[in-house]
């Protein structure tokens, strides 16, 4: 399984607009049966994690209104087997 983690941090006061987004739009790039996503948030930041046999290298970028700055995204390969 590879996994995708991508964490954007929001403009001062555009996080809850920044997760909208998110759910409305960015993780339709990983939309695909065979990968699971979850998204996560702390403070002004909004993380999605896609792990699958063939997730995206990286999401769409949001409007730039909504940022802090531009997203980043880490390819991970996992190394040990699931429980």
């Amino acid at each position: 399984m590879d996994t995708l983690m991508w964490e954007a941090k929001a403009a001062e006061g555009r996080g809850a607009a920044l997760l909208r987004w998110v759910l409305d739009e960015g993780v339709h790039a990983v939309a695909d049966p065979g990968v699971r996503t979850e998204v996560f948030v702390a403070g002004e930041r909004v993380v999605v994690i896609a792990v699958g046999p063939n997730p995206p290298r990286r999401l769409p970028d949001p409007p730039e209104e909504l940022l802090e700055r531009p997203p980043h995204a880490w390819p991970f390969t996992r190394v040990n087997p699931a429980p």
